[in-house]
């Protein structure tokens, strides 16, 4: 089994086309674009912290799962990471944040740039 954790804020603050005016919005647009997107990974954790939560309900849709941070969206990202880990996964984080890849060692980190090269 293979996890995606993605930072959405971080993901989604990667590209500049307003994402800022309706973080809802891009919250939305980035869920709808995963479920259909191209990867190698049998199950995609999406996180979401702030404004963006009321783009996409928390649950399961399909292979991917949006969680809805209840403190700072890394605290939660370090938690689905560890808990996928734990449960003997294959992990991979996206993110561009070097503090919050530092801190999800060992498992992989991949640029907001590889994950949307495949949506």
């Amino acid at each position: 089994m293979t996890t995606l954790v993605v930072d959405g804020a971080n993901v989604v603050g990667s590209v500049p086309d307003g994402w800022w005016k309706d973080r809802a919005g891009a919250a939305r647009r980035l869920h709808e674009r995963l479920l259909v997107a191209d990867t190698a990974y049998d199950e995609i954790v999406l996180v979401l912290e702030g404004q963006a939560k009321a783009g996409v309900r928390a649950g399961r849709d399909a292979h991917v799962t949006t969680v809805h941070a209840t403190r700072d969206g890394d605290a939660e990202i370090r938690e689905q990471a560890r808990r996928a880990a734990e449960a003997g996964e294959r992990v991979a984080v996206v993110t561009a944040d070097r503090a919050l890849a530092a801190n999800v060692s060992p498992v992989q980190v991949l640029s907001p740039s590889w994950l949307l090269d495949r949506l």
